[in-house]
């Protein structure tokens, strides 16, 4: 028996790393899983071909979720296609987007990234709930940076991801009574294209060393733990800003 039979689960930024793993897990697990991508379709339509191949079912729309009438779009076609309740959501889009210090960084940039992690958060959490029944979980993906800072030029980012946890904890004391359960995942060093394209090679591999586990995290690890959240093994956790690095950083 899975652990999502007959729910249905959105997915935002669910087409690639860390969002294609939590998409996979959560179809194999018997979701229908809203897929939402931005900007890369390729990717969206080779995670729904995955998923699909394993027997599961899912569903690809595109929108971008700093936008409300994206973020409508998204929940009224999950809603029309897999029925009016929407049982998990699960908050991966966001971005570093480019390493910037104060100096290099103007008003729009910073305002950016704060939609793209924060802001896009917020939207998708409102557009859902009303629609979510009791037993309904929300997992974000907040960082470890929301916790230590970040690296170099990403003020920014961990900024917008502090966000995320401090959100995630006011609408675990909001949406408890309803019977909605609110959580987030701190990732730390990660294997995906995030570090690919931001953090150099030799960095990763000190940090990566300088862990407990002396490795990085894989995408599929941070998955098992967003369905964990997400299902009734975890009905008394709400609230948590969980961390997923390795031991790299004791919170």
């Amino acid at each position: 028996m899975t652990k999502f039979n007959g729910k249905t689960a959105i997915v935002t930024g669910g087409s690639r790393d860390i969002g294609r793993a939590i998409s996979v897990k959560l179809a194999a697990e018997g979701a229908n899983v809203v897929v939402n991508y931005c900007n890369n379709k390729d990717e969206g339509d080779a995670t729904i071909a995955e998923i699909e191949a394993a027997g599961g079912k899912a569903l690809l729309v595109q929108g971008d979720m700093t936008k409300q009438a994206d973020v409508t779009n998204l929940v009224d076609q999950a809603r029309s296609s897999f029925g009016d309740a929407i049982d998990i959501v699960v908050n991966v889009t966001g971005g570093l987007v480019e390493r910037k210090t104060l100096d290099q960084m103007d008003e729009e940039f910073f305002n950016y990234v704060m939609q793209l992690n924060a802001t896009s958060t917020f939207l998708v959490t409102k557009a859902t709930v009303p629609h979510m029944p009791e037993g309904s979980a929300i997992v974000n993906l907040a960082s470890q940076a929301g916790r230590d800072g970040g690296g170099p030029g990403a003020s920014a980012y961990a900024t917008s991801k502090g966000a995320v946890m401090t959100f995630t904890r006011s609408m675990a004391k909001e949406l408890g009574p309803q019977g909605i359960r609110v959580n987030s995942l701190c990732p730390g060093m990660i294997a995906t294209t995030f570090h690919d394209k931001f953090t150099k090679d030799a960095v990763r591999e000190n940090v990566a060393n300088s862990t407990p586990l002396r490795r990085q995290g894989r995408a599929e690890e941070t998955a098992d733990a967003v369905a964990y959240l997400a299902s009734d093994e975890a009905s008394f956790i709400t609230g948590t800003n969980i961390d997923i690095n390795g031991g790299l950083l004791f919170s």
